[in-house]
């Protein structure tokens, strides 16, 4: 049985990790510091920094607080607050994208002209990225020992306190590794973005668009630009194990009562 199952996992691994690997052997070190020097390369690297760091930090300072409120309380309809932030995980790139120009653009129920600007790619990347740092928070403040924050009350701290100074600090690890995640999502963000926020090279044209562009014209380009997000990725999901350990990156089982 175990050299049945090692048999399975080798297949799986290798099906798994052949197409990256694949990557890496088309394209030598010095082709791809070449190809990523193309002006199209350069303009998407700029604009998925840019982008990406502005969605970070609006993940990050609504995220927290959203997931410490669903950790920490309980009420009527919690469940299905906790289904709605889940459900850009498996929602269609398609789907969300209409849904973000269904609210969004011009004719949308906000009637806003951010649709095709840098603001859409924003919003595209919040709202793919934002599900792994909340959901993530969730679990990282629902396992903070209630009994240390109830110390913190009795000694006379208020809420906003007990918040900084105590819940976020012990929560920090999950709060992290969900971050890395949302971000690394964030940054391999497509099908939203391009339909909400179209190609546009110099202003809407992330990585992944890119590489989606350039797919037709220089293959070459492509394939340096996959290897930079690949490789990109990878860094940041040994990042995660190192330093965050065990710490869940989905973890829909815990709270979840309602």
């Amino acid at each position: 049985m175990r050299a049945a199952f090692a048999v399975c996992a080798a297949v799986a691994v290798a099906f798994l990790a052949l197409p990256v690997v694949a990557i890496f052997t088309r394209i030598s070190p010095s082709t791809l510091v070449a190809q990523l020097g193309e002006p199209a390369a350069r303009d998407a690297l700029v604009v998925s920094l840019k982008t990406n760091a502005i969605a970070q930090a609006l993940v990050l300072a609504l995220g927290t607080p959203t997931a410490h409120l669903l950790a920490t309380r309980r009420f009527r309809g919690r469940s299905l607050v906790l289904t709605l932030v889940e459900l850009p995980l498996v929602l269609p790139p398609a789907v969300a994208g209409v849904g973000l120009l269904a609210a969004f653009g011009r004719m949308g129920l906000l009637s806003t002209s951010v649709a095709f600007t840098q603001t859409a790619v924003v919003l595209a990347v919040a709202f793919v990225a934002a599900p792994f740092y909340i959901r993530t928070g969730v679990a990282a403040f629902d396992a903070v020992d209630a009994t240390v924050v109830d110390a913190a009350r009795t000694l006379g701290a208020g809420p906003w306190r007990v918040f900084a100074r105590v819940a976020l600090p012990l929560a920090a690890g999950g709060l992290g590794a969900g971050a890395v995640l949302a971000f690394a999502r964030g940054l391999g963000e497509f099908g939203a973005t391009i339909m909400f926020a179209g190609s546009l090279q110099r202003v809407t044209q992330t990585l992944p668009l890119a590489i989606y562009a350039q797919f037709g014209r220089d293959f070459e380009v492509a394939l340096a630009l996959g290897a930079l997000l690949a490789a990109f990725s990878f860094a940041l999901l040994l990042a995660v194990k190192w330093r965050f350990g065990s710490t869940p990156a989905f973890p829909f089982a815990s709270s979840t009562s309602a």
